[in-house]
C-alpha cells in the first residue's frame, strides 16, 4: 500500500494526531502493567507512544506507510537515546515483517480502514500477535458529541474481534483520544482484545 497520503500529513507541520507526546491512554494501560514482552506498534507515526514504552525498558518495533513519520521517529529515539525500530511497513501485510509481538498497539489506525479493510487488518494482526497475546485497539468513538472522523462503534469492534477471527474481546471502555483540534480530547474506545 502506498504510504504518499499518510506521508502528506507530516510534510506540512503536525498531523492532528500527531501531540507530541505519548497518548494518556497509553501512559494508564502502560501503568496498569497493560504491556509485556516484545511490543508492535502498529501505525506508530512519529512514535510519541512506541518511545514511551521503549522507555520503560519494553522492546518496540514501531511500523507505518509514512516515511516522513518514520524519519521524525528515528530521530527523536536518536535524541532522547532510546532503543526503538522503526520500520515501513502495511498494516495489511504485517506477517511480512516475519516477527512474532506479545503485545500490540493499535493507536488511531484501526478507525482509519473501512468495513471492507477491516477484515483485512485484523488477519493481518491475528498473524503477528502470538497466541493468549494482547492487543489494545484506541479508536474513535460513535458515542457523545464532537466525535473524531470514522467513529466506530463497540458492535463494530466486537464484529471484528471475535472467534471466528481469532480473538476474544475481554473489554471495551470510554477513553479520550487526544488531538490537536480536540480540547479536552475526542470520544473515544479503548479496546483490550486477546488473541485465542
Amino acid at each position: 500500500m502506498s504510504g504518499q497520503p499518510w506521508d502528506a500529513s507530516y510534510q506540512d507541520g503536525p498531523a492532528p494526531w500527531d501531540i507530541g507526546r505519548p497518548q494518556p491512554a497509553v501512559v494508564g494501560l502502560a501503568s496498569a502493567a497493560g504491556f509485556a514482552g516484545t511490543v508492535l506498534d502498529a501505525g506508530c507515526g512519529t512514535g510519541e507512544n512506541a518511545l514511551y514504552l521503549a522507555s520503560l525498558g519494553l522492546p518496540v518495533l514501531g511500523v507505518d506507510v509514512a516515511e516522513t513519520a518514520l524519519a521524525m521517529a528515528r530521530k527523536k529515539a536518536d535524541e532522547r537515546g532510546l532503543q526503538v525500530e522503526f520500520v515501513a511497513a502495511d498494516a495489511f501485510r504485517l506477517d511480512r515483517l516475519g516477527r512474532r509481538f506479545e503485545t500490540v498497539l493499535d493507536c488511531g489506525l484501526f478507525h482509519s480502514f473501512d468495513r471492507d479493510e477491516r477484515p483485512r487488518y485484523v488477519a493481518s494482526l491475528a498473524s503477528v500477535t502470538e497466541h493468549d497475546g494482547t492487543l489494545h485497539v484506541l479508536c474513535f468513538s460513535d458515542q457523545g458529541p464532537d466525535t473524531g472522523p470514522h467513529p466506530v462503534t463497540q458492535e463494530e469492534l466486537k464484529a471484528a474481534f471475535n472467534a471466528r477471527t481469532g480473538w476474544s474481546v475481554a473489554a471495551i471502555n470510554s477513553h479520550r483520544i487526544e488531538t490537536r483540534f480536540h480540547d479536552n480530547g475526542a470520544p473515544g474506545w479503548l479496546a483490550t482484545v486477546k488473541r485465542i
